[in-house]
């Protein structure tokens, strides 16, 4: 029953209205929509940054009313400080938490090489690729250890090619240890490819249009997937 509007002066904005889902532990749930759907609101939403006009957000029974612990958030541009070097921006979440600085240094480096920057520690992020900076955000989301992991069109603002090997090095991590994520994007074949379920949204406001299970087997390859039939009707089907 999530609703959000958002007032300035007189002028009411109503981004979401009495949209419903249930997400389980481990899951990899993909929302698609229209460019102004809400789906950012959704997120905030679930990170209990904002709070809803009328219904709930409730993780494992407890109301989301302020910003929650246990959540990662995954931006669309890479936000790394660029006066902190790459090691030192992945190990913030654990340095902030309380961990000694080198055990939180030692659990950013481990990150890093699992997103294949393993030796770019003293790197800062003027001297990465965007590519390379996106993957130094999700190895520091991935360091807070949380126990779900909201992505907000990460990948948008990348080339195809590295679009495709961060989906693939996105599946390999998340196949290791199996977050929760919820992951916003406008890309349908992007849902397809890496989504357990797909929450479809209505034009704004947003509500819940459908919600479709994805029966494709993991682990997965991004390529290979483009192959199988069953893949091109998912995407058809949620395009029509």
């Amino acid at each position: 029953g999530l609703s959000k509007v958002f007032r300035k002066g007189s002028a009411q904005i109503e981004a979401l209205r009495d949209l419903n889902i249930d997400i389980y532990p481990g899951e990899f749930v993909s929302i698609v929509g229209a460019s102004g759907c809400g789906k950012t609101t959704f997120l905030r939403l679930l990170d209990g940054l904002i709070q809803p006009s009328s219904g709930t957000v409730s993780i494992d029974g407890t109301v989301m009313d302020t910003p929650g612990k246990g959540l990662s958030f995954v931006f669309q541009t890479d936000g790394l400080f660029p006066w902190r070097n790459v090691g030192s921006n992945t190990a913030l979440g654990p340095e902030l938490a309380g961990q000694p600085l080198q055990q939180a240094r030692k659990l950013g480096s481990s990150f890093l090489r699992l997103v294949g920057l393993g030796g770019f520690d003293q790197h800062y992020p003027h001297e990465l690729s965007g590519g390379m900076r996106q993957r130094v955000s999700i190895a520091r989301a991935f360091a807070n250890n949380p126990e779900i992991l909201l992505m907000d069109e990460p990948f948008s603002a990348l080339d195809e090619q590295n679009k495709t090997i961060l989906q693939q090095e996105l599946l390999r991590i998340w196949e290791a240890d199996k977050k929760t994520v919820v992951f916003i994007t406008h890309s349908v074949d992007e849902a397809v490819t890496l989504g357990d379920k797909i929450m479809v949204m209505t034009a704004s406001p947003g509500r819940t249009k459908t919600i479709i299970d994805v029966p494709l087997e993991r682990p997965r390859n991004v390529l290979e997937l483009r192959h199988d039939p069953r893949y091109g009707e998912i995407v058809y089907g949620i395009w029509d």
